[in-house]
């Protein structure tokens, strides 16, 4: 493992032990030294660190952070450290720990620059905003918003994540390492894209810049083209 990699690691393990051990007695005004496991992997406020493998946590919605953390702690996705780091702690903590993330609303940094054509940023820019109906590919703007900044209570937002990330997710839902309430409606849709679909859609998003009025809509325009368990 990368050295940088090794101490992060053990940063993170030390402070999610600490947190657990004081779980009980810590009071809600000190979340942010709960969150100290969290932020050494996911940067300050958790807003994202360099490393492209570490999302951005920060203002995401409360019910998708809180399902995160459950579903890394109960096995619904497979991360050794995440799971390690979250083992011991309660449902009301994690719960804890996903609004406070939730309310950190701080500026997104400009996209770094993804090096494919300008034909593949144009696929992935059609497939997310209008899919391919002839094989039941929805947009992603049909269920993630209609700009792509998720939608209240359960859906997240798409932009501002890293490239490497995007393809890691698909990859986890293509081979079942990342799981979500039935019917897992990602899961049917990354196994319905391509490879080159794949690169060519997480190639546009992490290469939009994040607009300064960016959060959740509180509620989807229409019915989801997808039944989709997560999103209830």
């Amino acid at each position: 493992m990368n050295p940088y990699l090794e101490r992060l690691l053990f940063s993170c393990l030390l402070g999610a032990s600490a947190a657990a051990a004081n779980a009980a007695e810590l009071p809600a005004p000190r979340m942010a030294e709960r969150s100290a496991a969290c932020v050494a992997c996911h940067g300050k406020q958790g807003q994202a660190s360099s490393d492209g493998l570490f999302p951005r946590i920060a203002g995401k919605p409360q019910a998708y952070l809180y399902q995160q953390l459950l579903s890394f702690r109960d096995g619904r996705r497979v991360h050794a450290q995440m799971s390690y780091l979250l083992a011991p702690l309660s449902d009301a903590y994690l719960n804890d720990m996903a609004s406070w993330f939730a309310d950190q609303h701080v500026p997104y940094p400009a996209p770094a620059p993804v090096k494919v054509t300008p034909q593949v940023l144009a696929h992935g820019r059609q497939l997310v905003m209008q899919g391919d109906p002839s094989r039941q590919i929805p947009a992603c703007v049909a269920c993630h918003g209609q700009q792509l900044s998720g939608v209240l209570p359960g859906t997240p937002g798409l932009l501002g994540l890293p490239r490497d990330y995007l393809n890691l997710q698909f990859g986890a839902w293509r081979t079942g390492v990342r799981r979500a309430a039935a019917p897992d409606c990602m899961a049917q849709v990354a196994s319905r894209l391509t490879p080159d679909e794949v690169t060519a859609v997480a190639a546009w998003l992490a290469s939009q810049p994040v607009p300064a009025a960016y959060a959740p809509a509180s509620a989807h325009l229409a019915p989801l083209p997808l039944e989709c368990g997560s999103a209830k």
